[in-house]
């Protein structure tokens, strides 16, 4: 028997056994540290300012004096705004482009301190409901005391991993996140949790990182650019084949943006040379905005087929 380990073809046999424990052992033990790696930083950045985290890179070190807002979009003009749940540590507008209504049962992933969950209730109103997902406590935290100041009844923050979510099957009208996945080793684990937790006909509007072309080991492998969002990205079209390898159908890319690091944030990375080099590559860094559905059932679907729906 063959199988493919980092690419290879290799045959299998009793002797591998070890070996192949090893490495999946090996995979589980980065992937838990790259999560509390994400843990830490991010209930140090809860209790930053806006200022601080919009002119990083999703609140991680290193704020720049070049270029102010690096990653987020703004929030102030939509409905629901408040800007005490307003970290800045987005990476587009997800619940501008998620087709919520009015009743819907939206889950935020990685809601932080509530930003997008307020967004969303002021849409879903008081017959909907909005339930936050986070991993870090500090952010939760602050998510429930924005809540409670608002007296909101219908949005719930709920701590748990986002690849094992504290949430019934087939729940959710919508799913949003911002700037999160990226965060995330395992992206699929993920996806097939949103897909579990939607009801058929269900959607979600992700915005996210990715990546066209190779980054330099460098930024990849920077503890605070990991927290920042930056290398924890994939490739943009291996990120759309999860999405479709998970069963979502209609993905479509709503927004896309060119994220431009600027040099004093590079610096403490590269070299002059290193930066110019890095410039003058074909490597960027992209956010995107991604729109998918769940199916339906096959008697929903049926139900409302042409000329047979009431």
């Amino acid at each position: 028997m063959f199988i493919t380990v980092c690419g290879r073809s290799i045959a299998y046999n009793s002797d591998h056994e070890q070996l192949f424990i090893t490495i999946k052992t090996k995979n589980m033990q980065t992937e838990t540290a790259l999560k509390e790696l994400v843990k830490e930083k991010y209930g140090e950045i809860a209790d930053q300012s806006r200022e601080n985290n919009a002119a990083s890179c999703c609140g991680a070190g290193g704020c720049s004096t070049e270029v102010y807002n690096i990653m987020a979009d703004d929030y102030t003009r939509l409905q629901g705004y408040n800007p005490d749940a307003d970290l800045g540590l987005g990476c587009g507008l997800p619940t501008e482009f998620a087709k919520i209504k009015k009743g819907d049962t939206v889950i935020d992933l990685g809601s932080g301190a509530g930003n997008d969950c307020f967004v969303a209730r002021a849409i879903t109103g008081e017959s909907g409901k909005v339930i936050g997902i986070d991993f870090t406590e500090r952010m939760i935290e602050k998510a429930r005391s924005n809540a409670e100041k608002l007296g909101f009844n219908n949005v719930e923050f709920r701590f748990g991993d986002i690849e094992q979510m504290p949430v019934s099957a087939n729940v959710a009208d919508v799913v949003v996140s911002n700037c999160v996945l990226n965060l995330v080793p395992n992206k699929f684990n993920v996806l097939k949790e949103v897909y579990r937790v939607l009801k058929p006909g269900g959607h979600f509007s992700i915005s996210d990182i990715v990546l066209e072309g190779e980054l330099p080991a460098k930024l990849r492998e920077a503890a605070e650019m990991y927290a920042g969002c930056v290398s924890g990205a994939i490739q943009k079209q291996v990120y759309l084949e999860l999405i479709h390898a998970t069963g979502f159908k209609n993905v479509t890319v709503q927004k896309e943006k060119s994220i431009l690091l600027p040099d004093d944030i590079l610096r403490n990375y590269f070299s002059a040379e290193e930066i110019q080099s890095f410039r003058n590559s074909n490597a960027g860094i992209y956010s995107v905005t991604v729109y998918a559905e769940k199916p339906l059932t096959e008697e929903a679907a049926a139900c409302c087929a042409p000329g047979c729906c009431s």
